[in-house]
């Protein structure tokens, strides 16, 4: 075993474990670290209080002289529980979270000094905002940009800093974050799905969707993974032969947690919850050393936060505890990569889900209305779904035979489907008493009954409805949730405002009752929408020729996809739903497809790094000592030398293909970066190391993962899949 390694398994295996008190319940720590209701009632005036509650609940705007009182009780409660600096926290197109800390001090006259955050820090911040990706929307010198308080995602404190969140938006006022366009796309579902709801409850005056995510993770030993420099500088293995044992046995799969594994999701079960994030479920994930963290589901906007804070938190966990957390959603070949599914529904202010059956057809009817809707958007609009997922990670996972294929569809169960092919056979026009009540008591009115038995899901379904919700399962595990739900929200307002329009023109104009004019409206998206639903089997040949025919995209990676970002529908879109301008739309385009340019060329660097500085040595070092090996044995036997010496001679041999093999691709494809880097216009560009750089890293990963078992073990430099993937 070379000498990294060896210290790399020898400091895991002798370290001790980090132990972790709970003394406490969970419900008592709570939210400890978030300004919320209660924390806002001890520290503000009822003034105050109230204007914070009715721009959460209502949208209304804070007024600037109740910001300085609001931001006097927030200091007060900040420093109460230890926090010395404020940031204002926000989410730019980087993938990360961003802030810069200030503190709580201010310089007075005659040396003294005092704590102080004013209104006017609460509310608006302006950090230099050069060096985060514009997309174009500005040049580099013009730095200037601004972050915006959020008031209905609640402050909290992180170690000693005291988190606010914002938006971020440039100088002239176009979106440069996630959280911003997110925003919008809740005002547009809210005012879009109340106006449908009040169809069947007029009390109905606000729609929230909510989300609950569920992160896929790997964890390693952090000084193992510090002796591999792709995991280090890409968050990836590049190569590393399979193990002899992987995912086969299905043993790891919701196994027992390993109590080294277990103190860290307890470590960091706590710090989530005293920052309000509602965890509810931790198991092992199907491949070894994978798990999984599943929240109870909240507010779209405040889960959104919540996933981004805990991604950052999850690392810093891992830290004391000696784990490295990848996300990556392919970081190990041969076993399950890594995804992030997003439950998304729709709640009214009164408490009903409009996307769960009720015992009464009245309330089934809503169901059906909101259901036969997103089933309907989806099928507008799945080439834009599929974009809103693109990620240079995603491309290895999508239909990897793990996870959904990368053609979108719709998997909502037989008993479901019989409901939808009842609904169609309606006969246009007015409903006869006799139709109205054979459709409400026998189709209608069962659907309760009909989900109790239809709860089993389809992994093969990049979107599925779960009893309840929607459960978009193709979002890859790095992703910011903010990005498909957005244009989820924004094809499911448009599609909502759509059906409303239809529904009042068949009421005015044909005279028709509202529950005629609702069926007949659901009838037509019913068929219109047919081509989206799919039971079956979403992997292998027969699903892409049946897609093909009809009509869905297949887009194989990231550059194909995000075209659909930027085409005519999408914009119209997006202008039309006020989410996002022309300028912002073409301007995340230009960052994704940087991004992953750029992801690509970092790793095709690091793996050719690798492969000449670290495999071929030790390659050539082993031949040589199977050189002296075979020189030995001429000098002891002679003539009779190859009876003796045959397999070293042609292990050498083998070993000089792959070190030719690997030579050759990485020459080529440097030669490919060279003339992609020459490209100036971006999604050429992508496109270019999509197709000409991209496909060499299967080829130098195949003869260097067959060189892996060729050298001798204790030669190897890189810490290899059986010692990353199986220590306890």
């Amino acid at each position: 075993m070379s000498t990294l390694r060896f210290y790399a398994v020898k400091e895991s295996l002798n370290r001790p474990p980090v132990q972790i008190e709970e003394n406490e319940r969970r419900s008592e720590i709570f939210g400890r670290n978030v300004f919320n209701e209660t924390a806002m009632r001890q520290y503000l005036t009822q003034d105050s209080f109230r204007s914070v509650m009715d721009a959460i609940e209502k949208g209304t705007k804070i007024d600037r002289n109740l910001a300085d009182h609001i931001s006097t009780g927030m200091k007060e409660w900040a420093i109460s529980r230890g926090a010395t600096h404020y940031t204002h926290w926000f989410q730019p197109l980087t993938g990360a979270t961003a802030e810069k800390h200030d503190a709580f001090f201010q310089t007075l006259e005659n040396g003294h000094a005092i704590e102080k955050f004013g209104g006017t820090q609460l509310v608006q911040q302006e950090p230099d905002a050069s060096s985060f990706p514009s997309g174009g929307i500005r040049n580099t010198f013009e730095t200037r940009g601004y972050t915006a308080w959020d008031p209905t995602s609640p402050a909290f404190i992180y170690g000693t800093t005291l988190c606010i969140p914002t938006v971020f938006v440039s100088y002239t006022g176009e979106a440069l974050d996630y959280k911003t366009p997110l925003l919008r796309s809740l005002q547009a579902v809210d005012q879009a799905a109340t106006e449908v709801a009040k169809y069947f409850d007029k009390n109905v005056t606000k729609v929230n969707t909510t989300l609950g995510w569920e992160q896929e993770y790997f964890l390693v030993d952090s000084a193992m993974a510090a002796s591999r420099p792709d995991i280090t500088l890409a968050g990836r293995t590049l190569l590393g032969h399979t193990a002899a044992k992987g995912q086969q046995l299905d043993d790891h799969y919701f196994g027992s947690i390993p109590s080294r594994v277990l103190n860290y999701m307890r470590h960091l079960e706590r710090e989530c919850l005293l920052l309000g994030i509602p965890v509810k479920t931790r198991h092992n994930e199907v491949a070894p050393s994978q798990y999984e963290l599943a929240p109870i589901f909240e507010e779209t906007n405040l889960a959104v936060d919540h996933n981004s804070l805990l991604m950052d938190l999850m690392q810093k966990i891992a830290e004391k505890h000696h784990f490295k957390v990848l996300f990556h959603e392919k970081p190990f070949a041969g076993v399950n990569g890594s995804g992030k599914h997003n439950n998304w529904s729709l709640v009214t202010n009164t408490g009903v889900n409009l996307l769960s059956p009720s015992s009464t057809p009245t309330k089934n009817l809503q169901f059906l209305t909101f259901f036969i809707n997103t089933i309907k958007a989806v099928n507008e609009y799945e080439s834009l779904l599929r974009a809103s997922i693109a990620s240079a990670g995603n491309d290895y996972r999508l239909g990897a035979n793990e996870a959904p294929p990368a053609i979108m569809s719709i998997f909502v169960g037989t008993q479901l489907t019989q409901v939808l092919d009842e609904l169609e056979k309606v006969a246009p026009g007015k409903l006869t008493p006799q139709e109205k009540t054979d459709l409400k008591l026998n189709v209608v009115g069962k659907i309760p009954e009909i989900l109790l038995d239809n709860t089993d899901r389809n992994r093969t379904s990049p979107f599925a409805f779960t009893g309840n919700k929607f459960e978009f399962r193709a979002v890859g595990s790095t992703a910011n949730c903010a990005n498909p739900i957005t244009v989820l929200n924004t094809i499911v307002a448009k599609q909502l405002r759509d059906f409303k329009t239809r529904v009042d023109y068949l009421r005015k104009e044909n005279k028709m009752k509202k529950d005629d004019a609702i069926f007949n409206v659901l009838r037509e998206y019913i068929k219109d929408s047919k081509r989206i639903r799919f039971e079956g089997d979403g992997y292998g040949e027969a699903w892409e020729i049946e897609a093909k025919k009809r009509g869905l995209s297949n887009f194989k990676n990231t550059p194909e996809a995000l075209r659909a970002k930027v085409d005519k529908k999408a914009v119209e879109l997006f202008e039309k739903m006020k989410i996002l301008s022309r300028v912002e739309i073409e301007a995340r385009h230009a960052i994704e497809l940087e991004e992953y340019t750029m992801r690509v060329q970092i790793e095709g660097r690091i793996l050719g790094d690798i492969a000449r500085n670290h495999i071929i040595p030790t390659a050539i070092q082993y031949q040589n000592i199977l050189l002296d090996n075979v020189q030995g044995l001429k000098n002891i036997y002679g003539p009779d030398f190859k009876q003796y010496g045959t397999e070293q001679m042609l292990l050498i041999e083998e070993i000089s293909k792959h070190i030719a093999s690997i030579n050759k691709a990485i020459t080529e494809m440097i030669e490919a970066r060279k003339v992609a880097n020459r490209i100036t216009d971006l999604e050429d560009k992508a496109f270019a190391y999509c197709n000409a750089v991209k496909p060499f890293f299967d080829v130098i990963r195949y003869h260097c993962d067959k060189l892996e078992l060729l050298v001798d073990d204790e030669l190897w430099p890189m810490t290899k899949y059986r010692e990353l993937l199986f220590l306890k």
